[in-house]
């Protein structure tokens, strides 16, 4: 298979080919799933990813296999527990913004009918763009936050070489309007 250079290196770890080969760069259709995939690179702020995919179940278990309904009512006890889990990253900044953006998913799927279709409306934009509308209305979103996690779900080009295989299956399922169609 033709990979991408960090997974063709022999010390990648494995979780980070399983990720490449499956998850990175594929549109996420399920607003849950997509909002997963922003709590998960929240948290891999200062960290490595491989951190982040090692301790993905944990982060599912923790908050509710990423129902954005059930976060956005998380309280005092929920943020305590989180504090306490080791399965997942133990930052209070972290979860306080994790909690706050499922309310803000909730206001977005109200006037937008999903946050898919809402994030599907800014088609088009840059990098720089994309993180003023983040910061806008998110915490804890800053400019690399904002790319990895429109890369990592096909809205921004840059998830794979050219030449990567996965590429080849990414422009099989994508939508037409997706980055990869795009200057």
């Amino acid at each position: 298979m033709s990979y991408c250079k960090y997974c063709k290196d022999p010390n990648a770890h494995e979780v980070h080919r399983v990720y490449h080969d499956n998850h990175y760069g594929f549109p996420i259709l399920d607003d849950n799933e997509l909002f997963g995939r922003l709590i998960l690179e929240i948290n891999q702020a200062g960290l490595s990813w491989e951190t982040i995919l090692k301790k993905e179940s944990g982060f599912r278990n923790a908050y509710a296999d990423f129902n954005i309904h059930k976060i956005a009512n998380f309280g005092a006890a929920e943020r305590e527990r989180l504090l306490s889990d080791p399965s997942i990253i133990r930052n209070r900044l972290k979860i306080d913004a994790v909690i706050h953006n499922a309310n803000v998913i909730l206001e977005i799927q109200k006037k937008s009918g999903t946050f898919k279709s809402w994030l599907d409306s800014f088609g088009g934009m840059n990098r720089e763009e994309w993180t003023k509308i983040f910061k806008k209305n998110f915490k804890f979103v800053g400019g690399e936050i904002v790319n990895e996690f429109l890369m990592s779900t096909g809205y921004l080009k840059g998830a794979h070489e050219e030449e990567c295989e996965v590429m080849q299956r990414i422009r099989l399922t994508e939508p037409k309007w997706m980055s990869y169609e795009r200057d």
